[in-house]
């Protein structure tokens, strides 16, 4: 009998696992020199501006006084000042500038990394390395790593998302999309500002995608709407923001010419394009859009400044990177762009040593508040004009021991708010008049006025019952000593 042999199918050959994503080696070195950037003089002599202040003096109140301030004031940055409390709370005992800057420090290096790591995804490893080391080498970068505010960490945030939007792009798992949605709206939350990066981001998601985007995106806006609910009640906040004038429109409109030069030079007919997202289309929107709209907006109700918008730097690094990256490719090219590479970084020097002095920012808190001391003697009577600078007293109110709040009427924690609230204007009148000498804390000369009655009474007073004995400039403040005529 013969034997039927019985065909067998050969064997599959073995699938071999999938290698884990690495991070490519170009993302650590920008990285690394965002964080030696942000360490380098971080504590600026030992000084704060009045922002930092209120960052310092909302993240040592309790939790119920904290929560019960954001309620009618500053809820826009509430999540930070929450996250900075819990911060203080751990960090007992350690330098409170440190704690206060850190932050921002490590989450400027961390954007930095992943803008690195977005460049190499988009343009390949060199465009990747020199996207991030422009992004660290920023002027406005480097401002905000240093300092005790949201912005920072909000662009890193806002960076991170964008990388997510790519990955999403390019693969159809919907978990991608999820973290996508989940990182914009811890960006929202931090700052409301943060959900104008979805327009970039709308124009540069490809047709394929774009509903699993509408979808991401609408999940970002419906959670953060709450928080523009309450700020929009609490717009007493930003009342001292102007409409942008020339120089800041003309600035702008520059930057968008330089940015579509950049973006003309980094672009070549074999640039890698990863499912139809596009290097310049998205790094352009991110540096232009978000920033054109707050303009437009501010045309009617003022909000625009630049911090904001922060992360549209990304947009700009991500450009000059691209640009750069194309430029040493060739040789004819190469010997120039990077002579012109390190002309640009010999020019930034000066602005890089200035950001890490005290100078740097608009006032100097603590120079402030001991001048206020070496003016008055105990019993004189001080004035805040307006009453929001008594910003400057927040860090160390005991260094103005012996001096009379004239016009105070409960203390910042005390009323839930960040400047405490003052008595009517008859009683500040009242208080002034008994009083023989008085220290003026202003803003420098040329500031807008306040117009309120509290603050009319104040300056009406002064000039009527006293003579003024002399003024002391500091950064970013005025202290006037003021007596009764012929006792100065």
């Amino acid at each position: 009998m013969a034997t039927t042999h019985t065909s067998r199918p050969p064997l599959a050959p073995a699938r071999l696992p999938t290698p884990a994503p690495h991070t490519p080696p170009t993302v650590y070195a920008p990285a690394l020199l965002s964080l030696a950037l942000g360490l380098w003089g971080v504590r600026r002599g030992g000084t704060l501006w009045r922002d930092e202040a209120v960052t310092y003096d909302m993240a040592r109140r309790s939790l119920p006084d904290l929560w019960s301030t954001l309620a009618d004031a500053d809820a826009v940055h509430g999540l930070y000042y929450l996250l900075m409390h819990l911060l203080f709370e751990v960090t007992r005992g350690l330098d409170p500038l440190l704690v206060l800057r850190l932050p921002s420090v490590l989450a400027t290096a961390a954007a930095t990394g992943t803008l690195a790591l977005l460049g190499h995804r988009l343009a390949g490893p060199r465009a990747g390395l020199l996207a991030g080391s422009v992004f660290a080498l920023l002027p406005q970068v480097q401002r905000y790593a240093q300092e005790g505010r949201s912005y920072a960490i909000v662009c890193a945030l806002v960076v991170w998302a964008t990388y997510l939007l790519v990955r999403a792009v390019a693969s159809p798992d919907g978990r991608t999309w999820v973290a996508y949605a989940a990182v914009l709206v811890a960006a929202g939350l931090l700052h409301e500002f943060a959900v104008l990066a979805l327009t970039a981001h709308a124009v540069a998601v490809p047709r394929a995608a774009r509903r699993a985007w509408a979808g991401a995106a609408a999940v970002v806006l419906v959670t953060v709407a709450p928080l523009a609910v309450l700020s929009a009640r609490q717009s007493d906040q930003v009342s001292w923001i102007g409409r942008p004038g020339a120089g800041a429109l003309v600035g702008f409109a520059g930057t968008a010419v330089l940015a579509l030069a950049c973006a003309a030079m980094g672009r070549k007919p074999t640039s890698r394009v990863l499912r139809g997202v596009r290097l310049p289309v998205l790094a352009l929107g991110l540096l232009v859009l978000p920033a054109l709209l707050l303009l437009l907006v501010s045309l009617v109700t003022p909000l625009y400044v630049d911090r904001y918008v922060l992360y549209g730097q990304s947009g700009t690094a991500l450009l000059t990177g691209a640009a750069l990256a194309r430029l040493t490719r060739a040789r004819r090219t190469r010997v120039a762009a990077l002579t012109c590479a390190g002309a640009a970084v010999l020019a930034l020097l000066p602005v890089t040593l200035q950001l890490r002095t005290p100078q740097s920012r608009v006032d100097d808190v603590g120079a402030i508040a001991r001048a206020v001391a070496e003016a008055g003697a105990p019993g004189d009577g001080v004035l805040y004009q307006p009453a929001r600078r008594r910003v400057w007293s927040l860090p160390d109110p005991g260094a103005l021991r012996g001096l009379r709040d004239l016009a105070l009427d409960r203390a910042p924690a005390a009323s839930h708010t960040l400047y405490g609230t003052e008595v009517p204007a008859p009683v500040v009148r009242a208080r002034m008049i008994t009083a023989s000498r008085i220290v003026a804390v202003s803003d420098p000369a040329g500031q807008p006025l306040d117009a309120t009655p509290g603050e009319i009474v104040k300056r009406r007073v002064l000039a009527t019952y006293f003579e003024k004995c002399g003024t002391r400039g500091v950064q970013g403040a005025r202290v006037t000593v003021y007596a009764r005529p012929g006792t100065c």
